[in-house]
């Protein structure tokens, strides 16, 4: 019985927070209403058995990328009079986006419920006696290790390709030269000063 409360609590908290992240005008209280839904979904986590992912949620989305999210947001001078009216020229646009991804998604479901084989039959077989974070490892690193393999390579080159895009080439900027820096000796690099009593180092 308290499963279900719990259930119930996390769900309609997790529905109501993400309905205030979309409706709030102001930027930052959206960032915080996407914590809040980020916290009861790692509830949700937690009553599935998969308490591996909730920390992970938490600890990557909430503690990290929700905190960044925030901190760009503040940091930023947003006009929210120009964010207003652009979100009123566009709801027709969005409703319509809305729609047709909520008809992809039952669709899916539909769809994979009325395959041959059964949604039991597609999972992954996993022994019921080892611990969660034990068994999605196996199955992680065996299974879908050249899809784990395979988004890794993509954020590397999306992590490359943003460091390039970010680069500026200015005049008075000095390139770090690893050849000449491979090249230079002790001996040019430091002078050894034997000043006498009372007399001071001439540079």
């Amino acid at each position: 019985m308290i499963a279900v409360l719990a259930f119930y609590l996390f769900a309609v908290l997790a529905i109501a927070s993400g309905t205030m992240v979309i409706a709030s005008r102001n930027p930052v209280h959206s960032v915080l209403w996407l914590i809040m839904a980020f916290f009861n979904a790692a509830g949700l986590f937690v009553l599935l058995g998969a308490e591996f992912l909730a920390f992970l949620l938490i600890i990557v989305y909430v503690g990290a990328v929700a905190v960044l999210f925030l901190f760009v947001v503040m940091m930023l001078d947003v006009d929210f009079a120009t964010l207003r009216s652009g979100l009123l020229r566009h709801w027709p646009l969005g409703v319509m986006l809305a729609g047709l991804l909520l008809a992809e998604i039952i669709f899916t479901v539909a769809a994979w419920n009325a395959g041959a084989i059964g949604p039991a039959a597609r999972a992954a077989p996993v022994a019921t006696d080892l611990p969660n974070i034990e068994a999605l490892g196996q199955v992680l690193y065996s299974r879908y290790l050249f899809i784990f393999e395979v988004a890794g390579l993509v954020l590397l080159v999306a992590m490359i390709g943003a460091i390039v895009l970010t680069q500026r080439k200015r005049k008075d900027s000095r390139a770090q030269k690893v050849a000449a820096q491979n090249r230079r000796r002790p001996q040019d690099a430091v002078v050894i000063r034997q000043p006498a009593v009372g007399q001071g180092v001439e540079l």
